[in-house]
C-alpha cells in the first residue's frame, strides 16, 4: 500500500497537472471502489475549479470552487494519470478495464484513475466537515510539531510492540509497513522492543525516542526527495531484504524477516536492539 512519500508524490503531480483548472466531465466506470461513490458524486464535481491539491497522512485532499473537497485513498493498487491524450491515440486505444474514474479538464488533461484491486476510496467533504477518516489521525511526520516529545507521549505505557505501533494512524499519520521498518533500522531498535520502553513513566523522550523520531524523519525526507514511488528495488535499506548483509557499516549481521501482526516486518537482531 502506499505510503506517505508515494501519497506525496502523487500529490505533486496532480497539484502540478490541475490546479486552477476547471472540471468540465466526470466519468465513472463502475459504482463503487472500496465503497459506493457518494450521492450526486458527478454533479458535485462537475463545473468546478480545482484550487488546491493537498494531503493528510495516505489521503489525497483536493479542495474545490465550491467549497467541498474531494477525499482519495489510493488503496493497494490505486494510480492516477494526468495528461493530455492525442487525438489519433484518444480514437484508437481501447479503454484499460481498471480505469475507473475519468476525469476531464477544462486545460484538456485529462485525469484518470486506475486501480485493478479496487481497494480505493473516493469520497467528498461537504464545506466545513471533517471526514471520519480523517478524525482520529496521529500528527504528520514532517511537520515541525512532531518531535521526540510527542511520540513519546503516544508510546508511554504502551505494551505492544513497536514496530506494530508505528502502524498505527494514530500515533503518526502516513507511516506503514515499508518505512517503519526502515525507520526502526535507522534508530537502531528492535521491532520487537515493547512500545513504552522508549518513554519514561511519566511520558517523558528517552533517548531511544529520540533517535526514533529522527529515523521517521530522515527516511521519510529521503524518500520524498526521492520521488518515491513504491517498491522500487534497490532504494531500501532493509525492506525486502531478507538474507542479504546490514547496511550498517561494521555490523556483520543478516536481514532476517518476522510477521507481525499480519505483516513481514525486515530488520537486523545485531544492530537493533
Amino acid at each position: 500500500m502506499p505510503e506517505l512519500p508515494e501519497v506525496e508524490a502523487v500529490r505533486r503531480m496532480l497539484e502540478r497537472a490541475t490546479r486552477g483548472a476547471r472540471i468540465d466531465r466526470v466519468e465513472l466506470r463502475r459504482p463503487d471502489l472500496r465503497r459506493p461513490f457518494p450521492p450526486d458524486f458527478v454533479t458535485r464535481l462537475s463545473g468546478h475549479t480545482i484550487q488546491s491539491v493537498g494531503r493528510r497522512g495516505k489521503y489525497l485532499l483536493v479542495a474545490l470552487s465550491s467549497g467541498e473537497t474531494l477525499l482519495v485513498h489510493l488503496g493497494m493498487s490505486g494510480a492516477f494519470h494526468a495528461a493530455k491524450p492525442r487525438a489519433a491515440h484518444r480514437a484508437s486505444s481501447t479503454p484499460d478495464p481498471h480505469d475507473h474514474v475519468v476525469i476531464v479538464l477544462s486545460s484538456g488533461v485529462v485525469v484518470t484513475f486506475n486501480d485493478p484491486r479496487r481497494f480505493g476510496l473516493m469520497d467528498l467533504i461537504r464545506a466545513g466537515g471533517q471526514h471520519e477518516a480523517l478524525r482520529a489521525m496521529g500528527p504528520e511526520p514532517l511537520d515541525e510539531a512532531f518531535d521526540a516529545a510527542v511520540l513519546a507521549r503516544a508510546c508511554a505505557g504502551k505494551r505492544v510492540a513497536l514496530k506494530v505501533l508505528l502502524l498505527d494512524q494514530r500515533i503518526v499519520a502516513g507511516v506503514g509497513n515499508i518505512y517503519a521498518s526502515e525507520a526502526l533500522h535507522h534508530a537502531g531498535l528492535s521491532p520487537r522492543r515493547r512500545a513504552s520502553t522508549i518513554a519514561t513513566p511519566a511520558g517523558a523522550p528517552r533517548e531511544a525516542a529520540l533517535k526514533l523520531a529522527a529515523g521517521i524523519k530522515a527516511v521519510l525526507q529521503k524518500a520524498v526527495a526521492a520521488n518515491a514511488r513504491a517498491y522500487e528495488s534497490g532504494r531500501f535499506r532493509v525492506y525486502e531484504r531478507e538474507g542479504e548483509p546490514c547496511p550498517r557499516r561494521g555490523c556483520g549481521g543478516t536481514i532476517r524477516r518476522i510477521t507481525q501482526a499480519g505483516r513481514s516486518t525486515y530488520y537486523c537482531p545485531v544492530c537493533q536492539k
